[in-house]
């Protein structure tokens, strides 16, 4: 639903640049040659829609669990072998839950798939009793650096009672095609 709506938005944003294109009038072509469009990326990257229901991005990781039975205790494991130990809720994202503890993993590009930056490493007994993981998962964790047999990508990886007590490894870099030199901050 996203990409069509996607498309959309930045058809909107160029017919929206060539109306104002063509009702701006120049006095000379000094003013001509500095005029500029605003950006179409980011014209079209603050366009989101929700799949979760009218909360935006990571809403629902930022509510503390309703009772005791939706806590899930797990543990972070970060670059410098710093146990972390989060208690999360059934149905948290390990990426969003990583965030709100302000945990280093990056998530780039908002847990939409389209990136590897939440790359993590699980311990066999977890990776096996999580679902298989989709072919745009495993497309994006083909570039991930320091890749193993039980890496995921943490937005993929959602928090249910039978991962209580799961280690939750950072990989020692990850790779953000986007931007070299961007410093990530939490979302």
């Amino acid at each position: 639903m996203a990409a069509p709506m996607r498309r959309v938005a930045c058809r909107s944003f160029l017919a929206f640049s060539l109306r104002l294109h063509q009702n701006t009038t120049f006095k000379n072509f000094k003013s001509l040659a500095s005029f500029k469009l605003p950006s179409a990326t980011n014209f079209c990257r603050r366009i989101h829609v929700s799949k979760a229901g009218g909360l935006k991005n990571g809403e629902f990781e930022m509510q503390d669990p309703k009772s005791e039975e939706d806590v899930v205790n797990i543990v972070y494991i970060d670059r410098d072998d710093i146990r972390h130990e989060i208690k999360g809720k059934v149905g948290d994202n390990v990426m969003y839950l990583a965030h709100r503890y302000d945990i280093d993993i990056e998530g780039a590009c908002e847990a939409s798939l389209a990136c590897c930056t939440c790359h993590v490493v699980l311990p066999d007994n977890f990776y096996d009793k999580l679902s298989e993981p989709t072919e745009e998962e495993e497309d994006m964790l083909d570039l991930a650096p320091f890749l193993t047999a039980t890496s995921r990508l943490g937005c993929q990886v959602i928090l249910t009672k039978e991962l209580e007590g799961m280690e939750v490894r950072l990989p020692q870099a990850t790779r953000n095609f986007y931007v070299d030199g961007h410093v990530p901050e939490p979302h």
